[in-house]
């Protein structure tokens, strides 16, 4: 599988970490930066051109998945889930590393850097990437209600408040 992965400066270890834990794992990594430490970088752009990227490959019929982190995670879900496309989670323990694929079929996992020690965020991303979508319908409307309102700004049948 390949797997994308940005981070920002506070995450920047994990990443040298992660990069040399899946790839050991037989797993295609991309690293979206950044490369070096800049304690003022900008995750957005990293964020953004990794969850681009799993949706570019996933159209293409690729398969791959998205890793974000920096200090908390909450921005860099947040800059994925600007991408068309990307659904990202935020990722604070196994249960909902499971649940982002089982009932969200979450593309793209966002995890504190400085929440968790580097040996919790490897079993969170493990579970992540080795759990499959099992596609119930009841979930797969959900994302597809989703999907619907990310391009079209409503949802068939439903009245939004606004």
């Amino acid at each position: 599988m390949r797997i994308h992965i940005a981070t920002d400066h506070a995450g920047l270890d994990f990443s040298k970490h992660l990069i040399s834990h899946l790839g050991d794992a037989g797993h295609e990594v991309i690293d979206h930066g950044p490369t070096s430490y800049e304690p003022l970088d900008d995750y957005p752009a990293f964020c953004i051109s990794a969850a681009a990227a799993v949706v570019a490959d996933q159209a293409d019929g690729v398969e791959a998945l998205g890793v974000v982190f920096g200090g908390s995670g909450n921005g860099e879900q947040i800059a994925a889930n600007k991408v068309r496309g990307a659904r990202a989670a935020l990722v604070w323990n196994q249960a909902t590393a499971t649940l982002a694929r089982e009932h969200n079929n979450a593309n793209v996992i966002a995890i504190g850097a400085r929440q968790h020690p580097i040996d919790d965020v490897i079993a969170f991303i493990d579970t992540f990437v080795a759990t499959p979508f099992p596609g119930e319908e009841r979930h797969q409307r959900r994302i597809n209600q989703l999907a619907e309102y990310e391009l079209t700004g409503s949802i068939a049948g439903t009245v939004l408040d606004r």
